[in-house]
């Protein structure tokens, strides 16, 4: 019954085997030594790719949407990303023009700013294309600075305003940002790759909201979209909970 002895139960051959090592040699040819990768002489060089084929755009001047005001969610991450940023930007020779109305920050200190202009003026959509249209800029970097430049960024640009000024978006493109910062989008986009995801509806208004965590059934974790810091998220085991989680938005 045991496994290790059943390798004795089958018969032996009564006739020898009769093989020579040419046989063996046929039978078990050695393996042949694998040819070296080929080397680079002297007389051969490397092409490297001309960055100017891809149609990469060029820019003389940029805006970039500081981190405002210090909250969670666009507080000294975001003044340290937009920080490097400004550097990038200068080592690059691009001229820097950055919006931040928070004078406590890295970014906008003059001894550690490399931003050619500051202006001290609040993030707002009307703000950022006062400024725009005084200095003209080729392109506005909006996913640098937080949840409020990221959502000045996408009222600009679906109203249609950033396009008239023929300012280009550059890094994260807004259809993106809207993507991920809209639930449903978000979820949607998930799916498209089959990424598993929780079950979730899209509510707008606090009856809606109702309906759609009877449909999952509670607790349920209520996140809003485009919000600052997680305001108006949170978890709800009842009716009464998602309608006072919903109602702080």
């Amino acid at each position: 019954m045991e496994c290790k002895h059943l390798e004795c139960t089958t018969p032996h051959r009564t006739t020898p085997h009769h093989t020579t090592p040419h046989h063996r040699k046929e039978l078990n040819p050695p393996p042949q030594p694998t040819p070296p990768h080929p080397t680079l002489t002297q007389s051969q060089s490397i092409s490297l790719l001309d960055p100017l084929r891809f149609g990469i755009p060029t820019y003389k001047k940029v805006l970039l949407i500081g981190s405002g005001g210090l909250s969670i969610g666009q507080a000294g991450e975001f003044d340290y990303s937009g920080s490097q940023c400004i550097k990038a930007l200068k080592e690059e020779g691009i001229e820097t023009v950055l919006i931040n109305p928070n004078i406590a920050t890295v970014q906008t200190s003059p001894s550690a700013s490399g931003a050619d202009r500051v202006y001290f003026q609040p993030i707002r959509p009307s703000v950022v294309m006062e400024v725009i249209a005084k200095e003209k800029p080729d392109g506005i970097i909006v996913s640098m600075g937080g949840q409020t430049a990221l959502n000045v960024g996408l009222q600009l640009w679906n109203s249609g305003q950033l396009q008239a000024a023929n300012v280009k978006v550059m890094g994260t493109q807004i259809p993106v940002i809207e993507a991920t910062e809209d639930r449903e989008i978000f979820s949607a986009k998930l799916a498209e790759i089959g990424e598993t995801i929780a079950l979730s509806y899209s509510a707008t208004t606090i009856p809606d909201a109702v309906i759609a965590a009877n449909k999952i059934g509670y607790p349920v974790l209520v996140r809003a979209a485009f919000a600052l810091g997680g305001l108006g998220s949170g978890f709800a085991h009842n009716d009464k909970e998602l309608k006072e989680v919903s109602e702080e938005r």
